[in-house]
């Protein structure tokens, strides 16, 4: 159910709401807008009694959120959400573009790759520290050690750091270094995980499971929304099909799809999507005109050598000429690409 106060609410009279809707059993979600109040109350709503609402002087109207998922609809937030992390904007007619290797390897290489991806425009630095791998003896990353090698890179650079997290005992750790979360394809059901990261104040970026529909991706935001946390970032990255000349297959067809059912930002993996250096440019470019707030790739001064995902790894000579390119294609749908 959605509260829409008239304008001018005091703080007092939002209160009230807040309270009548716990006296209810159901929780009270604010969103103060430009013009308006909004007040969401979730939880279950089939007994409560809409009148007991409309009847008071500084309520505008009351309606009933049809969808599953409440707080991440565009019913509760018709305005995008605009995520700032370090000033570098994620939606609002940017298109943030996230850029690093895939692995933090070693120091010397992070904080390389990071002056290099931070001169060509990126306005976020990615690297996992922690590596969800299919089989059990690939290279699992480097731990607290990579964070501390991230860290290095952003002050380094200036790039706010973006890094994955896949254990509810690691959060504090990981959110000691990291300013944007990252809950991988493998992870974005692990309710457990989806719940400890609501509890956070740090953006979260939430990736598209390999099999999920956009319903069950957007109850998993529901998840995070629900704890308080509403600085989700929704990340397409491909989905498993039967189709095999791709490592996934790219629903660029999800971008506004989701942007049409949802306020928040949502940004693209080309890299994983496709699987081959060759195909991250056209994916790119193909989620920019879909309307995409941001891009993430993988950048890597020696593909060859990367200890994961070389194959899809840009060299950073690369990723400088792809930026320039791709800054075209944002300007012709009226926005601009990171820092470039």
């Amino acid at each position: 159910m959605i509260i829409v106060l008239k304008a001018g609410a005091t703080d007092r009279e939002i209160r009230t709401v807040e309270e009548k809707i716990k006296s209810h059993g159901l929780s009270a979600h604010i969103s103060r807008g430009t013009e308006r109040t909004i007040i969401g109350a979730i939880g279950d709503e089939r007994h409560v009694d809409a009148e007991a609402f409309e009847g008071l002087e500084y309520v505008e109207k009351v309606l009933r959120i049809l969808k599953p998922y409440k707080l991440v609809s565009r019913d509760f937030r018709k305005e995008d959400t605009v995520i700032t992390v370090r000033g570098k904007k994620i939606g609002g007619g940017t298109v943030a573009l996230f850029a690093g290797p895939c692995s933090v390897e070693n120091r010397g290489m992070m904080v390389g790759i990071g002056g290099l991806v931070a001169a060509a425009g990126a306005s976020f630095l990615r690297g996992g520290a922690f590596k969800p791998r299919t089989s059990p003896y690939a290279f699992q990353g480097l731990g607290e050690e990579g964070l501390r090698y991230l860290a290095e890179a952003r002050e380094a650079t200036g790039l706010p750091v973006a890094t994955e997290l896949m254990d509810p005992r690691d959060i504090d750790l990981v959110a000691k270094y990291a300013d944007v979360i990252q809950i991988g394809a493998r992870n974005m059901q692990n309710f457990r995980l989806l719940t400890e990261v609501g509890k956070l104040g740090k953006p979260v970026i939430l990736k598209r499971g390999l099999s999920a529909t956009i319903v069950e991706w957007l109850m998993s935001a529901e998840y995070i929304a629900s704890e308080g946390n509403q600085q989700i970032i929704l990340c397409e990255r491909g989905i498993r099909t039967y189709e095999q000349a791709t490592r996934n297959t790219f629903d660029v067809s999800a971008i506004p799809v989701v942007k049409g059912l949802s306020h928040l930002p949502v940004i693209a993996d080309p890299s994983h999507a496709a699987g081959k250096v060759g195909l991250v440019e056209p994916l790119a470019a193909a989620a920019i005109a879909a309307g995409t707030d941001g891009i993430m790739v993988e950048v890597h001064n020696q593909p060859e050598a990367a200890l994961s995902d070389g194959p899809q790894s840009l060299r950073p000579e690369a990723f400088q000429a792809m930026v320039s390119r791709l800054t075209r294609i944002a300007a012709a749908v009226g926005k601009t690409l990171g820092d470039a």
